[in-house]
């Protein structure tokens, strides 16, 4: 059965990305998108993976242009989120949330969740240290608002 450390994906300067890597780590995998309106939350999203780095979680964003809210290349992505919000967090390569060309990992999150079609950017699904999905949120829940869950899952 496939489960969350199965995934192998590509950094934006493609370097690989494992998720075994991450056993016994939180995770929170995020599509997303920079010129997108809930951009901002990088921020936030930020501000968790300084905060809790060090305990156990790692963010993990991975951009989409499915929306139409991505720049040209992964580059002047990597770039854009780096000077306006300081990410410093894993990013890949763009990846397709929907459709034929869905990334296997959002297949398996999909899934996994129960839900279908992810609507919009900023998508967030919380995985606990044992690789189990704890929870998807919607796109307009603010990454602060998920901190008491991984402070919960941290004790």
């Amino acid at each position: 059965m496939t489960q969350i450390y199965d995934f192998k994906l590509d950094e934006m300067d493609g370097s690989k990305l494992d998720l075994a890597d991450y056993k016994g780590k939180i995770l929170l995998i995020v599509n997303t998108a920079s010129k997108c309106g809930l951009a901002g939350q990088l921020n936030g999203l930020q501000a968790l993976y300084e905060k809790y780095y060090a305990k156990g979680l790692v963010v993990i964003g991975l951009p989409s242009n499915q929306f139409k809210n991505e720049l040209a290349t992964d580059s002047q992505t990597a770039n854009y989120c780096q000077i306006h919000y300081g990410v410093t967090f894993p990013m890949t390569q763009r990846v397709a949330v929907n459709g034929p060309d869905t990334t296997p990992l959002f297949v398996y999150l999909k899934k996994m969740s129960g839900h279908g079609m992810i609507k919009w950017n900023y998508t967030k699904f919380l995985i606990d240290q044992s690789g189990k999905l704890v929870h998807r949120y919607a796109p307009i829940t603010e990454p602060e608002h998920i901190e008491p869950e991984i402070e919960k899952l941290l004790k």
